[in-house]
């Protein structure tokens, strides 16, 4: 994505835009779900927004750039506040991705029905980046989204030894995904398949960039 901005700053700038758009939607879907569920923290932190600036993670953002994945700043919510803690939870980590791929079928059903095929350029940034943070964000290891999905419908046992190695060893394993091995990251390899799947079922061949 990055390499666009000296071959196509207008292009770049639209991935720019999309990048601020998924980020933003999946973040507040999580904090709007857990305020529903009946955790504050996320209001009181000042999640329950589409700002950008409210949902930017440094790094995560910059691995978009890069690698086309990546991850906004987590919602924190209280566990105590919730009715069902292990359920809701997992309620409130699917939210984020739902929302992506919600997102990215509109814009599909937008550019097959509504607009021209001109518009393709503006709408395939926004569809393809939904799509692949939505199916990174649900790769089962903490911090990500489904590390917390697994833990809530795994049996409760089971949960329990889960989430207690990923608690010492997510973020390991997480790196260990991302870092590049011969040439390309794990996780891309793991990914790219069910992103490319997805894409070619929202987006005829002939509207890829």
């Amino acid at each position: 994505m990055i390499g666009t901005l000296f071959t196509n700053p207008l292009l770049f700038f639209v991935w720019i835009i999309s990048l601020l758009i998924a980020i933003s939607i999946h973040e507040a879907a999580h904090a709007y779900t857990a305020d529903h569920l009946g955790d504050p923290t996320p209001r009181s932190q000042g999640r329950l927004t589409l700002n950008p600036l409210a949902h930017l993670d440094p790094l995560g953002t910059l691995m978009i750039l890069i690698f086309r994945f990546g991850w906004g700043k987590p919602v924190q919510f209280d566990p105590f506040n919730l009715q069902n803690p292990r359920r809701d939870a997992a309620v409130i980590s699917i939210a984020g991705p739902v929302s992506n791929l919600l997102l990215a079928l509109t814009c599909s059903l937008i550019l097959r029905f509504l607009v021209p095929n001109f518009f393709a350029p503006l709408l395939y940034p926004l569809i393809f980046l939904n799509v692949a943070l939505a199916i990174f964000n649900l790769v089962p290891v903490h911090p990500l989204d489904g590390g917390k999905i697994i833990i809530g419908i795994l049996p409760r046992d089971l949960a329990y030894e889960w989430q207690t190695i990923m608690n010492r060893y997510g973020t390991i394993l997480l790196l260990l995904l991302i870092l590049p091995l011969n040439g390309t990251s794990p996780v891309i390899s793991l990914i790219s398949p069910i992103v490319n799947f997805i894409i070619s079922l929202l987006l005829p061949a002939n509207h890829y960039l």
